[in-house]
């Protein structure tokens, strides 16, 4: 009981230390912006720093949004009641959903569903949409125009196989695990910095272990050996 109280403490205080670091840097930039905007008389220069300010903002509502919600889970997770989730349903209505935001980006979501098994799993099925929505939208951030997000899922002996697939750029070697830690931030070199908090995987996987399963990522390859994008395979018990 002791050794895990501490273990509890320690996990606290690095989750502190690691909030505390991440909030540092858009307030540091927010207080630059703000002390250079009131002596700047330029109207267009203004504007400019009125716009980092606005980024600067926005970063801050999704870090803490990010952080409250990581900061709940675990103890929102042990009071929400658990229920059969069909994960073939799940998926096809993610697929619906998302349809509209992949063709704005022109990419294509296909579903590769096994029909001839039942796909049932018991959890939270509001925290395990969660997890795909936050997979789905990743793989969709690092696809590239017209590139393909493949949702697949199958039974396997007693458990349910789902992945996410994409055609993007990949996972940097060696990152595979990384990727799942808090305010690990990989983003694509096109995006806006900031517009993610780094938090999303690592909620995904906390949710995903809480069920009982896992979430592990991979570098899909081409014949010739290179790099044809990530695959992020979910595995849940079946009850």
């Amino acid at each position: 009981m002791t050794q895990s109280l501490w273990l509890r403490i320690d996990a606290n205080e690095r989750f502190a230390a690691d909030v505390a670091h991440e909030l540092k840097n858009p307030l540091g930039s927010l207080r630059s912006a703000v002390e250079t905007a009131v002596r700047i008389e330029d109207p267009e220069r203004r504007q400019k720093l009125m716009n980092i300010i606005l980024d600067d903002v926005g970063r801050l509502d999704r870090l803490i949004s990010d952080i409250s919600d990581a900061s709940r889970l675990d103890a929102e997770l042990s009071r929400e009641q658990s229920a059969p989730v069909d994960v073939r349903r799940m998926l096809a209505t993610l697929a619906e959903v998302t349809e509209t935001t992949a063709q704005q980006r022109r990419n294509r979501l296909v579903l590769d569903i096994d029909g001839r098994r039942d796909l049932l799993v018991t959890g939270v099925e509001g925290r395990l949409v969660q997890v795909f929505r936050n997979l789905i939208a990743n793989a969709l951030s690092f696809s590239p125009q017209g590139g393909v997000i493949t949702l697949r899922a199958r039974r396997e002996n007693s458990s349910v196989v789902a992945e996410v697939l994409d055609q993007g750029p990949g996972i940097p070697e060696g990152r595979e695990r990384d990727i799942f830690q808090r305010f690990y931030s990989e983003r694509p070199q096109d995006e806006k910095f900031g517009q993610h908090s780094g938090l999303g995987l690592s909620i995904s996987k906390q949710i995903v272990e809480t069920h009982g399963g896992t979430v592990v990522a991979h570098n899909r390859r081409a014949a010739d050996g290179s790099i044809a994008g990530a695959r992020f395979v979910v595995t849940l018990p079946v009850d």
